[in-house]
């Protein structure tokens, strides 16, 4: 189970008994994803059926992480975090692997029921969004420990998901200079400059 829950040479280290080291990376990409109207499927659905949603739903993510060599870092609710260029070294195709990985779950999200027994409840829909820069990650608490990671990347990564829009893949500048270079053939347009909560005003993609 460690081995699926934290990077290997991380679960070799909590195995051992070892303290972890903080590490820090000089560029990730990092990828949020969350469900639109989810305040709302949550009222109107069981706990155990908005639990099986998760599951169905983040059961196809984790299998296409798996392809495109992104590593999940956590889910919080219907919150879905991953990353690349931290855990291995990506540094020619992190952005491209994100961008490729993000196009496919949105993919995925929309075969995935709200309800099995409702047809009528439709699919599921999300909204993505990444970004690229510095971040430091280690592990936290000694009991029941998670693997976190730390800086303003993680924050305008999850600025870039909050902004999204219902099916719709958004990403920041810099995220989108490295696709360019990593994946010429991925369209990437503009948004232009918009206001971000907590950033002020960003050219976005």
């Amino acid at each position: 189970l460690l081995f699926d829950i934290f990077p290997r040479h991380i679960a070799e280290a909590l195995r051992d008994g070892r303290k972890v080291e903080a590490e820090s990376r000089e560029v990730v990409t990092i990828f949020f994803s969350d469900i639109v109207g989810f305040t709302d499927i949550s009222s109107s659905l069981t706990p155990i059926k908005v639990s099986d949603m998760l599951d169905r739903l983040y059961n196809r993510f984790d299998e296409l992480s798996q392809v495109h060599d992104v590593f999940k870092v956590e889910t919080i609710g219907d919150a879905y975090m991953a990353v690349t260029n931290l855990v291995k070294d990506q540094p020619d195709d992190h952005a491209r692997s994100i961008a490729e990985f993000s196009v496919d779950v949105l993919r995925a999200a929309g075969e995935v029921p709200v309800d099995t027994e409702d047809a009528g409840a439709g699919f599921v829909s999300i909204r993505c969004g990444f970004h690229s820069g510095p971040v430091v990650a280690n592990v936290v608490g000694s009991r029941n420990p998670r693997y976190c990671l730390f800086g303003d990347t993680v924050n305008t990564a999850s600025r870039m998901e909050s902004h999204s829009l219902r099916d719709r893949i958004h990403c920041s500048e810099p995220a989108a200079e490295l696709l360019r270079r990593q994946h010429a053939g991925m369209c990437v347009r503009s948004r232009g400059v918009i206001s971000v909560k907590g950033k002020g005003a960003m050219h976005t993609y």
